[in-house]
């Protein structure tokens, strides 16, 4: 996402390289590329407006500091000013009732109903929580039919009753059930239309009343730009919801929503959308979305996923064995296999501090793991556990096996033993402090 975005605000910036002083002129310069740049991204035209004017007029007069050039300052006033956009600081869900009850809204097709089941796994998993999901769409079977699904694939219960076309009733009755069952969070998924109108408001108005939710989230999907930020403003003037949840960020959208959306309904982006499996979920925050805008990575973000997958356990008995030199197969794998459930490889590529920048263009395939599992998987245990049995009558049987070329079992078999070397050296501390100092012999 924003990639589009991201190099037109880079080519605006390098109107500044060499200048000395931030003045009236190059800051002019700049500032009417980033509103193009906005614009283009499908930036509401008063919020690229007043976003880059503000920046002018804090960027005016300032002289660069000793360390900075005027394009890093501006830059700095930007990402700040781009956080503070999309509403500075993050915004929890509010978790406070017993249950709590929260209610998703939104048009059909924005993501509403495969979101409640995100929120839903992403409540019990990261939040211990007990959610019951509620069926309250009662026009479209497929929607009962999907949230049953998405409820057996998390293990979660739904509630749904197929013949009660009254969603004020139907809201009770699941509340009730919570409550027997000692549900701790009740989510509601509504009907949704194609386009905003009256029946639809009214009656999602009539179930705010009924059963006063803690929470209600406004679900939009990204790539609807502008139209997504007035369909909000639409949303917002008859439910005054909670909070913003952004989906299919993960596609070729241009951004404009994420970034005009708090500044129109004032109301902050709390979830965003990140790809479809149930895990595709994450709190949205300004400041790292700011990061990731400016090309500047989100290695917070990256170390949160990696600390979710490896445990002190796992990484001590690791440790241990990279010491000991027995670092072997089944715990590359394993490896890859954490890897894997870090989320999108491309996405997390991108959360990488100039690497994004470099990868954008590379094709980097959800299957890249692929190759590299069929070779292993066709070893056996004995040679996955000892690497240093690879002779050429075992590499061309696992060639064969694996459906793989000579050349791609040996390119594996040279990043393995180099990958087993560095994490060797970094866990010796006497080698690493030895290559330390040899480094400036090697610039020489």
């Amino acid at each position: 996402m924003f990639n589009n975005l991201s190099d037109k605000i880079e080519r605006a910036f390098k109107v500044l390289k060499g200048q000395g002083k931030i003045t009236e002129i190059n800051v002019a310069e700049t500032m009417k590329e980033v509103r193009k740049a906005l614009l283009d991204a499908d930036v509401n035209f008063k919020v690229a407006k007043q976003f880059t004017d503000t920046i002018k007029e804090k960027a005016m007069g300032q002289n660069v500091l000793t360390a900075l050039s005027p394009g890093q300052l501006l830059v700095k006033i930007t990402h700040d000013e781009l956080a503070e956009l999309m509403g500075g600081q993050k915004e929890d869900i509010k978790l406070g009732g017993n249950p709590t009850i929260i209610l998703m809204s939104g048009l059909q097709g924005s993501g509403k109903t495969t979101f409640s089941g995100k929120l839903a796994n992403y409540l019990k998993t990261k939040k211990g929580k007990n959610p019951l999901l509620v069926a309250c769409d009662i026009y479209r079977p497929a929607a009962i039919d999907q949230l049953h699904v998405l409820g057996e694939q998390i293990g979660v219960d739904v509630y749904s009753d197929r013949d009660n076309k009254d969603p004020v009733s139907i809201c009770k009755k699941a509340l009730e059930q919570a409550k027997v069952n000692g549900n701790s969070v009740v989510i509601i998924d509504t009907a949704g239309r194609l386009a905003i109108d009256e029946m639809m408001m009214n009656e999602i108005a009539k179930v705010k009343k009924a059963i006063n939710p803690d929470e209600i989230l406004f679900v939009v999907d990204a790539m609807t730009g502008q139209d997504a930020v007035n369909t909000a403003k639409a949303f917002n003037e008859r439910l005054d919801f909670d909070g913003v949840v952004l989906t299919k960020l993960d596609g070729d959208t241009r951004g404009g929503a994420a970034l005009s959306i708090k500044s129109v309904v004032n109301k902050p982006i709390k979830f965003i959308g990140t790809g479809e499996k149930m895990d595709a979920i994450d709190v949205f925050y300004p400041e790292r979305m700011a990061d990731r805008i400016l090309g500047m990575g989100d290695v917070v973000t990256l170390v949160e996923r990696a600390q979710e997958q490896f445990s002190e356990e796992e990484a001590r008995k690791l440790q241990e064995k990279i010491s000991k030199n027995k670092f072997d197969f089944n715990d590359f794998l394993a490896q890859l296999n954490q890897i894997k459930k870090m989320g999108n490889i491309k996405d997390l590529v991108g959360m990488i501090p100039g690497i994004g920048k470099a990868m954008k263009d590379v094709d980097i395939k959800e299957d890249a793991f692929k190759h590299i599992e069929a070779i292993i998987f066709s070893m056996t245990p004995e040679e996955r556990a000892k690497p240093e049995l690879m002779n050429g009558s075992r590499r061309a049987r696992i060639a064969k096996g694996s459906g793989q070329s000579i050349q791609e079992i040996n390119k594996l078999l040279k990043q393995f033993e180099e990958t087993r070397k560095m994490m060797r050296m970094m866990n010796d501390k006497t080698a690493m402090a030895k290559m330390m100092r040899n480094m400036p012999k090697m610039g020489r």
